[in-house]
């Protein structure tokens, strides 16, 4: 049995509105948002009495998902860290953008910074990695041609 298409990829934050801003910033649209708890939820992330606040944003041609998650219970341990990309399990999701430079200068009013330098590829794209909110990072790349 083969897939049907990846539903969507997800991302858990410290500031949900924060990172509603940012990616509506990148050119994405909210889908919808709201609350979980009870049984089912507990069951499937594997911890108890959990409560959390969900965003879904797809981007423009309704192909791709985001889901953004803040958990209100229970209370994470962890703090979001500045791993390096190499670190294995850290996700980043790539969006390919009219303009490099434009989408970087807007994602920076909502705290972006560049995890190395911007790139170029011969002439065919340019191509960076930007730290978002929660330390999430995400790769923004241009076609040249």
């Amino acid at each position: 049995m083969a897939i049907k298409r990846m539903d969507h990829a997800g991302y858990v934050v410290t500031d949900l509105a924060a990172a509603v801003a940012f990616f509506v910033e990148l050119g994405m649209e909210v889908e919808g948002e709201t609350t979980v708890e009870g049984t089912w939820v507990d069951q499937l992330v594997g911890l108890s009495d959990v409560k959390a606040n969900l965003a879904f944003l797809r981007t423009p041609d309704g192909h791709s998902r985001l889901e953004l998650s803040t958990f209100l219970s229970p209370e994470s341990t962890a703090k979001p860290t500045a791993a390096p990309v190499n670190t294995p399990g850290i996700p980043r999701i790539t969006f390919l953008v009219d303009s490099l430079d434009d989408t970087y200068s807007r994602l920076q009013r909502h705290g972006a910074t560049l995890v190395g330098e911007i790139a170029q590829y011969e002439d065919i794209y340019r191509y960076c990695y930007l730290r978002g909110p929660a330390e999430v990072i995400i790769g923004i790349v241009e076609e040249l041609r």
